[in-house]
């Protein structure tokens, strides 16, 4: 009895012991995730393939639906070294990011390739979408919202900053007004919203970036202890809203190609921004078929990373 008594005593005791390191070191079991995860490997058997132990001590989890610019990667009718690359590292649907924090499963931006993006990453559950502006890349897969109503039972609020929200109102005007019999459409709530707003407990902070004529917004999310910023199509930012993401434990930023575009970031001034930011993790994004994935992830400085379709990043 003595020694049973003794021997449960010390495994109890290590047990606890690894949970308050497990707590206490949550960063470091993030710097242990990504050098687990091979972030040159994707994983095409999970939508989100993080070690088990990983998951278990999961805070926020953000999966890449999609990591491409406007046309895609490949783009159509196009023989570049990357459009015709076997590695599928390479290849990029069209920006989106599916998060799941404070037991909300949140999509941020719905682009022509959405369904597919949901296929390919069995995702089942959405309650709440996110429009970051109203460019055709971002918005044009909205409709197949309509399919989680169905399996949800239920209306689902999307939210988005003034001049998005009118853009999408008129792009999406069969949405708005009195149901039709035989018309199988999205059931959505528009929320209109400035500054700071709450999916369920995750509190989110709307901020306005330049990116073309029309208003563009990034977002930071906050829930569990963490925050994460997401600025997918960013020309320039200003200096509250880098006071507003320092140091933000993931941060995901435009970076279209390596030469001057009008109404993107270059890779050079993306990485200035989060250098800047000095985010924990940082990652590009909305990248275009200039870039080779391999040679801009051995480019990069440490903690800054190209973004791929099918990363899961657990905090």
């Amino acid at each position: 009895m003595t020694v049973r008594l003794s021997v449960g005593y010390s495994v109890l005791t290590a047990l606890c012991l690894l949970l308050t390191l497990s707590f206490d070191m949550r960063y470091a079991i993030c710097d242990i995730q990504y050098s687990t995860f091979d972030i040159n490997q994707p994983q095409a058997d999970s939508p989100c393939p993080l070690p088990l132990a990983t998951l278990t001590l999961s805070f926020m989890k953000i999966l890449f639906a999609g990591t491409g610019t406007s046309s895609g990667v490949p783009m159509i009718a196009c023989d570049c070294d990357v459009c015709c690359s076997d590695d599928p590292l390479n290849r990029r649907m069209r920006a989106s990011v599916y998060l799941e924090v404070e037991g909300q499963c949140i999509v941020i931006d719905t682009p022509p390739d959405f369904r597919e993006q949901c296929l390919t990453h069995n995702l089942r559950h959405v309650d709440a979408v996110v429009f970051t502006h109203a460019h055709a890349d971002h918005i044009l897969g909205f409709d197949d919202i309509r399919r989680f109503n169905t399996v949800q039972k239920s209306r689902i609020p999307a939210y988005a900053a003034s001049g998005p929200m009118e853009d999408l109102h008129r792009i999406f005007d069969y949405i708005i007004g009195n149901e039709e019999i035989g018309v199988y459409r999205p059931k959505i709530d528009f929320c209109e919203v400035s500054c700071e707003f709450r999916i369920g407990d995750v509190v989110v902070t709307e901020f306005g970036v330049k990116h073309g004529p029309k208003p563009t917004s990034g977002f930071l999310f906050e829930g569990d202890g963490v925050r994460f910023g997401y600025v997918p199509d960013c020309l320039e930012m200003g200096d509250d809203v880098v006071e507003l993401l320092k140091g933000v434990d993931v941060m995901v930023l435009d970076a279209l190609r390596y030469n001057p575009h009008p109404t993107h970031l270059t890779v050079d001034n993306s990485v200035k921004l989060l250098e800047r930011i000095g985010a924990k993790q940082s990652y590009l994004t909305h990248l275009g078929h200039d870039l080779e994935h391999k040679t801009l992830a051995q480019a990069l400085p440490d903690g800054i990373q190209p973004a791929y379709d099918g990363l899961c990043v657990s905090i």
